[in-house]
């Protein structure tokens, strides 16, 4: 079964083909992304409207783009997935409409995924694919939660975040500290000029039980960190790099603590890791460490599928339309605020 992927929940135009077929890596037949960082850069954060106009400008040069990558033609798909949610409505509406025109048009299923279990299940698309149960993390700009995951569509939320997302943070951060969108990378360069010595910021939630994960307290107290430095005149390069450095130490150690515990947890010895803040070096180091001391193993996505991407979509779509799921009634799904925790298994599997 091909199944045509589309992802347009936020800032990137996504377009996949995947072939169930074949697995992992050979399973992935296209794939096409544009992103729109540079168009919201003048704005320091992603401008809805302007998200919606570009995903409709770019979307359909993008599938032809893949399908004749693949030399395949739009009467070689058997199916199509794209975003359904969470994300920004006017841009998962895009998305929808296209997805359901084309399946109309060519008589194949249709069907909403989560944009979540996309980010989720993308480390099954590499050739060292994690198997089943396994814990993730999935830590992007709009999400950080700890996932105990038994199989597709069965999954238990451990913990998650009770304000700012950790890339929501880094942006926040990043502002602060007058880097540009998006902050992630930026404040990951700045720190390596960083003296880890020189500050050190506190791990919110790390001296108390449990597996939720909070950052606007680390928000404040880096502005706070910010203002006293300009108020005695030290705020130069080398201080901002300090404070970079102590801010995404502070971010990692956090994220590591709560990965050590919810593995301790479970019991559990693989550990996926996606979203775009995935592709933090130094916190790919230190949890490469924390899983050789538990004689457990830590996976990810490629570079390029760590931030939204079409072939998540393909794949997490492939898996439900060949269990025979698709949208009831060939009615679209735009779910801005979707949930984890409310999807089920596919009933065949």
């Amino acid at each position: 079964m091909r199944v045509l992927g589309i992802e347009t929940s936020c800032d990137e135009t996504g377009v996949a083909l995947y072939d169930t077929s074949l697995t992992g890596g050979s399973g992935l037949l296209a794939d096409a992304l544009y992103s729109q960082i540079a168009m919201h850069a003048d704005y320091g954060g992603v401008v809805p409207e302007l998200a919606s106009r570009d995903h409709t400008r770019r979307l359909l040069p993008l599938i032809e783009q893949v399908l004749n990558d693949a030399k395949l033609t739009r009467k070689d798909i058997d199916g199509i997935a794209y975003t359904a949610g969470p994300g920004l409505v006017g841009a998962l509406m895009v998305g929808a409409s296209t997805a359901h025109g084309m399946a109309r048009a060519l008589g194949v299923p249709v069907l909403g995924v989560h944009h979540m279990e996309g980010h989720l299940l993308a480390p099954m698309l590499e050739e060292d694919a994690p198997e089943f149960p396994f814990v993730a993390l999935l830590v992007s700009g709009g999400h950080t939660q700890l996932v105990e995951v038994k199989s597709l569509g069965n999954y238990q939320l451990l913990g998650e975040s009770v304000d700012d997302a950790a890339g929501e943070a880094f942006d926040k951060a990043a502002k602060m500290l007058g880097l540009a969108y998006p902050g992630g990378p930026e404040v990951a360069r700045l720190a390596e000029q960083g003296n880890p010595k020189r500050f050190r910021f506190p791990r919110p939630m790390t001296d108390r039980p449990g597996l939720d994960f909070s950052f606007s307290g680390l928000k404040t107290h880096t502005l706070t960190a910010i203002r006293q430095l300009e108020t005695s005149g030290e705020l130069n390069e080398q201080a901002r790099a300090d404070v970079a450095r102590a801010f995404e130490e502070a971010v990692i150690d956090t994220l590591v603590i709560k990965c050590r515990r919810a593995l301790d947890q479970t019991g559990l010895k693989r550990l996926v890791v996606a979203g775009g803040v995935s592709a933090n070096q130094r916190l790919r180091e230190r949890l490469a460490l924390e899983c050789e001391k538990r004689q457990a193993k830590a996976y990810y996505p490629r570079g390029r599928f760590c931030t939204d991407n079409g072939a998540m979509i393909a794949y997490v779509g492939a898996q439900r339309l060949a269990a025979g799921e698709q949208d009831s009634n060939g009615v679209m799904q735009a779910t801005p605020r979707w949930p984890l925790d409310q999807l089920a298994a596919p009933s065949a599997s």
